[in-house]
């Protein structure tokens, strides 16, 4: 039977590949279909600048060779002209030294020779240069486009660059960043830029077309490595690919990769939590109307509700709700147990650490009153506070009249005496037994609890008067790594709260 039942569903599987693969291969069709198309268009386009480049180039040509041409013709005429005006003055003077010559009285001959030698001294037909200034050619106004003809029969469709390659080994996650790397599969000196997508996703493998979010883009890579920052992880994997681009195209996406991004994600039981407290998401607020209408427990739930809850005296036992069993298997979806009640102003997260490391952050309105951070077992009563039993442990914060703040399990209690920073990380070692909390800004260890958590535990918040964000989908920061290794190769600390 189990064996059929794991052959069914290797079928299931199988089939969902093949139906995700055809789906992948009409969506190609269509996509080869609109890009050639597209193709066509462009080359449309480009051979139609081209012949506008030319027939202006042609037309500005014609226009130089037109303009030589005028100045060669003025330049000739003007000679011509020259030419003219010195001939009509030789005539002049021939003919009046043909006239010279019957004049029969010598010294009028004299005389008119005279004349007549200074008038051809100075006369423009000998100073005339008869050499045309311009010549007939228009060789140097003449093209030959031989090259370009075959520069132009040797175009060919520009080459694509190559689909980069990335590297998996090199690609780290690590503090809600992704650091991906690839490499070009050949050296190519015409790639101007990469281009990076990515989107988050639930599917390990192949990426697919159906049901997924749309992919984020990066554009302008020069480098070949980049690096997300920022990211909340509350998916289980990333889709991530890259293209290479030159100057006109870009190439083929690489093949795609998935990365795991493994962190702690949850969000606050809106309907376990305490009426007296709004709840949205990862968002919690004091809400003074909100519990109106609960019923009164021993007729005191409601007396001295302007006085901070945790500074009264621990007059109420810390035992169990009767309401409430200890040993209660139910898991931790919303709805499976009881609302808080009372003076204890809680709200958990509905998903439990149930092994492994994980952490979470935590920052206060600037106004809160009073607010716990922590965790517990899923058996703390409803009338429970944190940190008031041997099942949850927790920091907190009294702004009440004055600031204190300390560690708190068991009804025990320890002051920290350190400022209190403005965001609060929490961190949980399950299996090796370790809660501790730190400035989330610094990383600086606030302080930690050392127990065997035997059952799973789930984050927990008290708040009165103010507001709790809680930020998720975070990994487990490489300070508090590196802190963590430090502590616990050095021992440690014991805090006297810790369970035995």
């Amino acid at each position: 039977m189990e064996t059929l039942q794991r052959i069914v569903s290797t079928l299931v599987n199988k089939n969902d590949e093949i139906h995700n693969f055809i789906d992948m291969l009409n969506h190609t069709i269509s996509n080869v279909q609109v890009n050639s198309s597209n193709a066509i268009s462009e080359l449309d386009e480009e051979f139609d600048g081209l012949y506008s480049v030319l027939h202006e180039m042609k037309g500005s040509m014609a226009n130089t060779i037109q303009q030589e041409e005028a100045r060669k013709i003025q330049a000739l005429q003007d000679q011509l002209s020259q030419c003219s005006r010195a001939l009509e003055s030789s005539e002049e003077l021939l003919e009046l030294a043909v006239q010279s010559l019957d004049i029969k009285n010598p010294v009028e001959l004299l005389e008119a020779s005279r004349q007549i030698k200074d008038s051809v001294t100075v006369a423009s037909a000998f100073r005339l240069s008869l050499k045309p200034k311009v010549s007939d050619s228009m060789t140097h106004m003449m093209v030959d486009f031989a090259l370009e003809k075959r520069m132009l029969q040797a175009v060919k469709f520009l080459p694509v660059p190559k689909a980069p390659e990335i590297d998996v080994a090199a690609c780290l996650v690590a503090d809600n960043c992704i650091t991906i790397s690839w490499r070009m599969p050949e050296e190519d000196s015409r790639i101007d830029h990469f281009v990076l997508e990515y989107r988050k996703t639930n599917f390990d493998g192949l990426p697919r077309l159906k049901g997924e979010q749309r992919w984020e883009l990066v554009d302008y890579i020069k480098a070949t490595q980049y690096t997300l920052s920022g990211l909340k992880f509350d998916t289980k994997y990333m889709n991530l690919r890259v293209q290479a681009c030159n100057k006109a195209v870009a190439g083929e996406y690489s093949d795609p990769v998935t990365l795991e991004t493994k962190a702690f994600l949850f969000s606050l039981d809106s309907t376990s939590s305490h009426l007296n407290l709004k709840v949205e998401d990862t968002c919690v607020e004091w809400d003074p109307t909100g519990g109106k209408g609960q019923e009164k427990i021993k007729g005191k739930e409601n007396k001295n509700s302007g006085q901070n809850p945790l500074l009264k005296s621990n007059r109420r036992s810390n035992t169990a709700s009767p309401k409430r069993s200890t040993n209660s298997p139910r898991a931790s979806a919303r709805g499976g147990r009881d609302r808080f009640a009372g003076e204890s102003y809680t709200v958990l997260g509905d998903t439990a650490v149930e092994s492994g490391q994980h952490y979470w952050e935590v920052r206060a309105q600037k106004d809160c009153k009073s607010y716990s951070v922590g965790v517990t077992y899923r058996n703390l009563g409803k009338f429970d506070q944190l940190g008031k039993t041997n099942s949850s442990w927790c920091i907190h914060i009294n702004n009440w009249l004055q600031t204190t703040f300390s560690a708190k399990h068991n009804n025990k209690a320890k002051t920290l005496d350190i400022p209190v920073p403005d965001r609060i990380g929490v961190y949980c070692d399950f299996d090796g037994g370790q809660l501790s909390f730190y400035n989330a800004s610094s990383k600086a260890l606030l302080h930690t609890f050392r127990a065997k958590f035997t059952q799973p535990l789930l984050p927990g918040f008290m708040i009165w008067c103010g507001g709790l964000t809680v930020s998720t989908g975070l990994q487990v920061p490489s300070a508090v790594k590196t802190l963590q290794k430090r502590e616990n190769g050095l021992g440690g600390s014991t805090s006297s709260l810790n369970n035995a």
